[in-house]
């Protein structure tokens, strides 16, 4: 049985300006659309300072979100009070536990963005490897997926 060649591999015998995974990223190396300037050295510096900032406030925020948690975990022991304190401090625990998650999942996100900037995959699809679109990733710094593909998943 043949292995399946990965996008990367493809990318790296067709002779594509699309870099392989594992290649430093390079400027003007980074996937764009056709009719896309390719990637300055200024905007790649500018794309990693926005994802370490996001990462920083990110951690501060999650940290913070985390404290809070830990402050409504103690307070919930606490048995003194009606069942309408029981349940509000019970909804503001739930809040704070979502909100830690979402921001736990957006450094996640984050810290893959840089991972891939550092591989010079940044700027790929991950399901169908094509561009997304330099525009789309100043906008998004954290985007995966073409349009395409995050309109079809979307729409699951």
């Amino acid at each position: 049985m043949a292995a399946k060649k990965t996008v990367a591999q493809s990318a790296a015998t067709s002779g594509s300006p699309v870099p392989a995974a594992g290649t430093a990223a390079q400027p003007g190396t980074l996937a764009v659309l056709p009719g896309e300037e390719p990637w300055t050295p200024q905007e790649v510096e500018e794309a990693r300072a926005e994802l370490l900032s996001e990462v920083e406030r990110l951690k501060a925020e999650l940290a913070s979100s985390e404290a809070a948690v830990a402050g409504l975990m103690r307070d919930s022991g606490d048995s003194a009070g009606d069942e309408a304190d029981t349940g509000s401090k019970n909804i503001t625990r739930e809040y704070e536990l979502a909100l830690a998650n979402n921001t736990r999942e957006t450094l996640g996100q984050a810290d893959h963005a840089l991972g891939r900037l550092d591989e010079g995959t940044y700027g790929l699809c991950e399901v169908c490897g094509n561009p997304i679109g330099k525009a789309r990733m100043q906008a998004f710094p954290r985007a995966t997926l073409c349009l395409d593909d995050k309109q079809r998943q979307e729409r699951r």
